[in-house]
């Protein structure tokens, strides 16, 4: 439980609050880098963290990302030229480079000197991976990109995805570092061995005895959590579930054997967010039937009204959700593994939950360790203490073994780090 006063640290993530200053202070993906298909290709909106902006590709291939408001008279950017290297606003012609930079000023005489003590707000972007990347901190404090390892794979070995969810970014995320709900949430009615939702992870966890997973081991790490779960098997044995949560908004749910995977939360404002899922697959290229399902919609990957990033299934059709399939099929009616999530994390007592009334349990471990962690790096840098910015710590693997019952988890980890490190 948080109070209401650290409940609105950790979610509010605005122009000079706490938490909004730590999340300038790292990378974040805003865009699929197919959303600027070219050079001076039509400029697009963009809300990050509570600020409009505006994205351009200029005549040189560059990405800009600048504030969605010309400096002169505050006219709206998007309706903008996109023309010799830079964006022009409409109204009075004055033209920004991707450094925002005024670089003409065309309507009054005094222009071409003016022009050099004028700027619009710009942030720096990179394109990476198949993604756009944005840093809104600090210049002198711009740290390296992440070193998620999807980043430097062929394209076809890759795939990016994003939805728009309705809720606070922390409400998104609470749902992947909760080993408990899979079980309930994601399961059929009757034998769930057989259950592709729940065997995602190609380890058969729907054979497990327990509904109750067990932290094994949580520790506080450079880049941000490590936690191992644990969980009876029918044959005797222990089921150990390694995974990672990165700062200040990444996971690594979802992982499996073969194809791993990285969530990130980006805020859109206080009240809505975009859920990115990356899957990649380093040896190979992703198998064509998962990649229609990403593109198209499956049990995974919900479907997508066409042209926007909101799900067909949402909060304001209650996700379509089947109450003859729930009677008799499914445990939530709700037909994607993920909209099952999304529908659940809407909706708990708004877009901001007010984490002062819950009631925690020890299932809720690695929520709670999370929750610290980001307060205390907010409070630390409101105290001087500048995030760590190394980037391989975003290189991490999942890691999953079978052990025998009374094995000692924290020596068997200590000895088996190069699984989750190689």
């Amino acid at each position: 439980m948080l109070t209401r006063e650290e409940n609105a640290m950790l979610t509010q993530t605005g122009p000079g609050t706490p938490m909004g200053d730590l999340f300038r202070r790292f990378w974040m993906p805003v865009m699929i880098a197919t959303e600027l298909p070219g050079p001076d290709c039509d400029p697009k909106r963009l809300r990050v963290m509570s600020e409009d902006l505006i994205a351009f590709r200029d005549t040189s291939g560059r990405v800009g990302v600048v504030d969605a408001y010309c400096p002169h008279r505050g006219a709206p950017l998007f309706f903008g030229r996109n023309e010799e290297d830079g964006l022009r606003c409409v109204y009075h012609g004055w033209k920004f480079d991707v450094e925002g930079a005024c670089v003409d000023l065309p309507n009054a005489p005094e222009g071409e000197t003016f022009k050099t003590k004028v700027t619009i707000t710009s942030y720096s972007a990179v394109e990476k991976g198949g993604i756009i990347w944005l840093y809104m901190g600090p210049k002198e404090k711009q740290p390296p990109l992440p070193g998620f390892r999807f980043m430097d794979v062929a394209d076809s070995q890759r795939y990016a995805w994003k939805i728009h969810i309705e809720c606070n970014y922390f409400q998104s995320m609470e749902g992947d570092l909760d080993a408990s709900h899979g079980p309930f949430l994601h399961s059929i009615l009757g034998d769930n061995s057989k259950n592709q939702q729940v065997s995602i992870r190609r380890s058969d966890p729907g054979s497990l005895v327990d509904k109750a997973p067990r932290y094994a081991q949580i520790e506080d790490t450079e880049y941000g959590t490590m936690s191992v779960t644990s969980a009876n098997r029918p044959d005797g044995e222990l089921y150990l579930s390694v995974s990672h949560w990165m700062a200040p908004a990444f996971t690594t749910a979802g992982s499996d054997i073969k194809v791993s995977q990285n969530n990130m939360r980006v805020p859109i404002d206080d009240k809505n967010c975009m859920f990115w899922r990356v899957r990649f697959n380093e040896n190979e290229p992703l198998d064509e039937k998962e990649l229609w399902q990403m593109k198209h919609g499956g049990w995974l990957y919900p479907p997508l009204q066409a042209g926007t990033y909101t799900g067909v299934d949402n909060i304001h059709n209650d996700y379509n959700i089947d109450r003859v399939a729930q009677r008799n099929y499914s445990f939530t009616g709700i037909k994607s593994f993920s909209t099952q999530d999304t529908a659940l994390i809407e909706s708990q007592r708004g877009p901001i939950m007010d984490r002062s009334l819950e009631r925690l349990v020890s299932a809720d471990e690695e929520i709670i360790r999370v929750r610290r962690h980001l307060l205390k790096m907010a409070r630390d840098l409101q105290e001087g203490k500048d995030p760590a910015s190394n980037p391989t710590g975003y290189n991490k693997r999942v890691a999953r073994f079978n052990v025998p019952r009374d094995t000692d988890i924290s020596a068997f980890m200590k000895g088996n780090m190069a699984v989750v490190n190689r």
